[in-house]
């Protein structure tokens, strides 16, 4: 797939101090305020550097949404972009003009394990294809005091005009090629994934009724979406690790399967691999030549 221009202006910035983080900050939503027509930028950020716009920005901090990121990025990557497209849906000027300063979370989820860090990066990447229609301009800052060189570094790959962008598709399947491991030999072999039966199943490894409903669901959904292979599914894991391993007749061959927001905002059924990365913390699939294996993971 060629790197075309398109209208999304996707920017990154990094900064090791507060000054640095200011003299980035605030030149973007200076533009954006600038901007004759343009809806109100938004900031989502730390609580901290909230209070560093607030003060700089004086009374310009009315003409700002400022947003805490831990109200924005509240579970997985492809949660995020859920929330960035309903944002949009409900406060960009037409075309999605808007300007947004992003910052993830990353002292916090995101940064929790190589794995999820792996999965931001990834939602970074394909942020290039999803929003590519929109006109929506954004800067991801990146904190090295919290993200870390090694996170820092691969974000350059997933962010156009660093000098090492890749493209999306082949950033994904470098993500993809990491081998998943193997199920555990007690792995247990379903033979029915109607959400009634692995929601027992569920709840008799530990996982809260609530928990169970919602993970027995994405197990349905995601099945039916794929074309699960019957009698090849395989469940193992305690409470909320639960894991369900799903096996496709054929691939899936999508980078962007179940990251693109349906029409309905609300989570509903019949949403198939969108409603499982809704509710799971990993949704991993791995093609091959024979079909592809699809892996959810509740927690």
């Amino acid at each position: 797939m060629p790197n075309l221009p398109t209208p999304f202006d996707h920017r990154m910035s990094v900064h090791s101090t507060d000054e640095e983080f200011l003299a980035a900050a605030l030149p973007f939503l200076g533009e954006a305020l600038d901007a004759s027509g343009d809806p109100p930028p938004a900031a989502v950020t730390s609580p901290h550097n909230l209070g560093l716009l607030r003060d700089a920005l004086g009374g310009d901090a009315q003409r700002v949404v400022l947003i805490d990121h831990t109200d924005w990025y509240t579970g997985s990557a492809a949660n995020a972009v859920a929330q960035g497209a309903g944002y949009l849906a409900a406060h960009a000027g037409p075309g999605g003009r808007i300007h947004l300063l992003m910052e993830p979370v990353w002292n916090g989820r995101a940064g929790r394990s190589p794995r999820e860090a792996a999965e931001w990066i990834r939602y970074e990447a394909l942020a290039n294809l999803l929003f590519a229609p929109l006109a929506t301009t954004a800067l991801c800052v990146y904190d090295t005091r919290t993200a870390g060189a090694a996170i820092v570094e691969a974000a350059r790959r997933a962010h156009p005009g660093t000098g090492v962008y890749e493209e999306p598709v082949r950033l994904a399947a470098e993500l993809d090629a990491v081998p998943l491991a193997p199920p555990p030999p007690d792995a247990e072999l379903l033979g029915y994934l109607g959400a009634e039966a692995v929601q027992l199943r569920v709840r008799g490894r530990g996982l809260a009724p609530a928990d169970a409903e919602l993970f027995a669901t994405a197990v349905e959904e995601a099945a039916r979406a794929v074309g699960q292979r019957s009698g090849t599914a395989l469940l193992w894991g305690q409470g909320a690790h639960c894991v369900c391993e799903l096996r496709a007749e054929r691939p899936v061959d999508d980078p962007l399967a179940g990251f693109v927001p349906p029409d309905a905002t609300d989570l509903e059924p019949g949403q198939g691999l969108w409603y499982a990365r809704q509710v799971c913390a990993y949704v991993d699939v791995r093609d091959d030549r024979d079909g592809s294996t699809v892996r959810l993971q509740y927690a």
